[in-house]
């Protein structure tokens, strides 16, 4: 047969078959030779391999990346200052309860190589020491173990549901705001603009304690709110103890006395009761008896000058008002993983909890900060009290007990600063939790025979201090840091998947809708959420009963960072401060003084260092030991579940997280 012929052939109409072509491939299809080449074939071979070793090569640059910043971080850490809470008796459990879990994963390991049945083994079928200790471990298990922490993780699992049903209403209530467009208004008519004298006098605070960052932004802030110069004076009430920093403060009011603005600078020598303290001192002046009204400023609070006129006019006309409190805004929510996640809880703080509790109770936790107080109700309540480190939520439900109410204006936003190490934002998290739970002990008996509602004071004991205070804090640590590892070993108490998945991914979720940017972080967030258990835990058991470490207040570390629409007035008062013919003509200080201001705006470079804290390493090793002992059963979203917040523990354990602290 000739080599281009072609043959065709067809059976049946009805049953055609495929041509065959009797074709050399060469001719018709060249390219079918070239592919099958092995010069073709080899390369081929060679690019796949060079992708995989690329990708080889950049996972172990990174993980060597990992492992070189992890011994660095080692190596630069501070062991030795950690608190010696962390040697306390939370921490003993923890070590306790590693070590015999290590020992339980070595027995399962065993057992799971030399393939015994992991049930009840008989006795007959005992060999060696091993396979006996094994047996005695199961025996007891079932009879003594296993019983209790099923009793506990039940427990557990009710107080997670009713906390979930309390969050769930919480966002029901505050998709019902939003629907309704409830906000609280204004009631009467507004001040007459060219009458100063039909404007309230209002005094500000801002009390402040070594905040060399954010001093000069705060003042100035606090300067520039629009009332009339004549109806307002502005108290800066310093607690510092560095000299330099007293003078430099100083100056800086004197500079705005200068411009007209009537503004005075507290400092007091015996420096009791912190931030307590100071309010309370402050309230002891001559001149407080003329205002009617105060609005308390931390010193990293930068309020819009059309705060006052935002926030007072809410008092007009409604005498049972003690308190408007606005909202705080983060000008560094975005500057690394820990300010995100911190914003997304205080979003849900804000929109959610105090607004919803504002327009159905009147009543919420003062924030501290950025709100005004009436100054009659202040009085009425016995005033500033130095008994707890959360004098804030101890004025308001005293406020509240004597009938006063509260709104929250979640349009009127202050800027403010997140804590952007990890170190800082746990000392101010223990604080926070650890004082509730000491004004719960002190104000208990008071709710109980205070003359307000039955339902009033079963929402305040019931949901604002055991619940959200105590309840939720408990069960975050004890389900999800001990009970769910413990199960591992225990497979009779096993939680379920919507345990520790389907609720808590969608509780996470409903968190972040306040900020719905933060989606990308619903994870990293849940992680966190669990890690920070462990602190905040430790800290409602200290103020509960009365611990040492209740009582520590550490101000919160500030980096003094402006919103850019700040930066311009900043730098232009920067430069006037610098002008020393301006300096010398305000003062007639000594140039000893004048020489020890400019060397105190010299900040000398300290080596930064980390910490490394063993509370989160122990516990990241027990649920890194766990999750080994879930991937021997094969358990899937427990070991995951396991394994990354083991991981996210051992980063946070490591300061790894948030920037480090000079």
């Amino acid at each position: 047969m000739a080599t281009n012929s072609v043959v065709v052939t067809i059976e049946k109409p009805n049953n055609l078959s495929f041509p065959e072509a009797n074709v050399s491939d060469s001719l018709l299809f060249p390219e079918k030779q070239k592919a099958v080449s092995p010069k073709q074939f080899t390369w081929v071979l060679l690019l796949k391999a060079h992708r995989v070793l690329t990708s080889l090569s950049w996972i172990a640059m990174t993980f060597k990346s990992m492992f070189v910043s992890v011994k660095k971080r080692i190596s630069l850490s501070d062991v030795g200052e950690e608190e010696p809470k962390s040697r306390g008796r939370l921490y003993r459990f923890i070590k306790a309860f590693l070590v015999i879990s290590i020992v339980a994963l070595v027995l399962e390991v065993i057992a799971h190589f030399k393939k015994w049945n992991l049930q009840m083994l008989h006795p007959w079928e005992v060999q060696g020491l091993v396979h006996w200790s094994y047996m005695a471990w199961l025996s007891f298990r079932v009879d003594y173990i296993a019983p209790f922490v099923m009793f506990l993780s039940k427990s557990c699992i009710v107080l997670f549901l009713i906390q979930s049903l309390d969050r769930l209403l919480l966002c029901i209530g505050c998709f019902w705001i939003k629907y309704k467009k409830l906000k609280p208004t204004i009631e009467g008519e507004a001040y007459d603009i060219e009458d100063s004298s039909s404007f309230p006098m209002v005094l500000v605070q801002i009390p402040m304690c070594n905040e060399r960052e954010v001093y000069a932004q705060s003042i100035a802030a606090a300067s520039q709110l629009d009332w009339p110069r004549d109806r307002v004076m502005i108290q800066v009430l310093d607690d510092s103890d560095d000299g330099n920093l007293q003078l430099l403060i100083k100056d800086e009011v004197s500079l705005w006395r200068e411009k007209g603005v009537n503004i005075v600078y507290r400092h007091r020598l015996i420096r009791t009761g912190y931030k307590a303290g100071n309010l309370k001192s402050a309230m002891t002046c001559d001149y407080i008896k003329d205002y009617e009204f105060v609005a308390i400023l931390d010193a990293d609070f930068q309020p819009n000058p059309d705060f006052l006129k935002l926030t007072i006019p809410h008092f007009k006309g409604n005498p049972e008002l003690g308190l408007v409190q606005a909202r705080w805004s983060f000008v560094n929510k975005d500057e690394n993983l820990l300010t995100r996640l911190q914003n997304i809880n205080l979003c849900f703080h804000f929109e959610v909890e105090q607004q919803v509790n504002g327009v159905f109770l009147n009543f919420f936790g003062f924030n501290g900060t950025a709100g005004v107080w009436r100054i009659k109700a202040l009085e009425d309540s016995g005033g500033w009290l130095e008994r707890t480190t959360v004098e804030d939520m101890d004025i308001a439900v005293r406020a509240h007990l004597n009938g006063w109410k509260f709104i929250f204006l979640n349009d009127v936003k202050v800027l403010c600063e997140l804590p952007e190490s990890y170190e800082a934002y746990k000392k101010q998290q223990h604080r926070w939790h650890s004082g509730p739970m000491q004004l719960f002990r002190l104000c208990l008996p008071a709710i109980i025979t205070s003359k307000i509602s039955i339902w009033k004071k079963a929402n305040m004991i019931c949901l604002f201090f055991l619940l959200r205070k105590l309840i939720l804090p408990f069960y975050s640590f004890t389900l999800f840091c001990i009970i769910l590892p413990l199960t591992m070993f225990i497979p009779e108490a096993e939680l379920p998947l919507w345990v520790i998945c389907y609720i808590p991914i969608f509780m996470s979720f409903l968190n972040i809708l306040p900020a719905p940017k933060s989606f990308p972080f619903l994870v990293p967030y849940l992680l966190f959420e669990n890690t920070m258990s462990v602190t905040k835990f430790n800290a409602m058991v200290s103020g509960l009963f009365q611990l040492g470490s209740a009582y520590e207040w550490v101000v919160t570390k500030k980096t003094g960072r402006s919103s850019e629409s700040d930066l311009l007035a900043f730098a232009e008062r920067e430069s006037k401060s610098l002008n020393e013919e301006k300096i010398s003509r305000r003062h007639s200080e000594s140039g000893l003084e004048l020489l020890s201001k400019l060397n105190a705006e010299e900040v000398p470079s300290v080596k930064k260092r980390n910490k490394l804290y063993r509370k989160e390493l122990a516990l990241a090793l027990l649920l890194l030991t766990a999750s080994a002992r879930s991937f021997l059963s094969a358990h899937g979203v427990h070991f995951y579940f396991l394994l990354f917040q083991g991981l996210s523990f051992l980063l946070v354990g490591l300061d790894l997280i948030g920037e480090q602290m000079s």
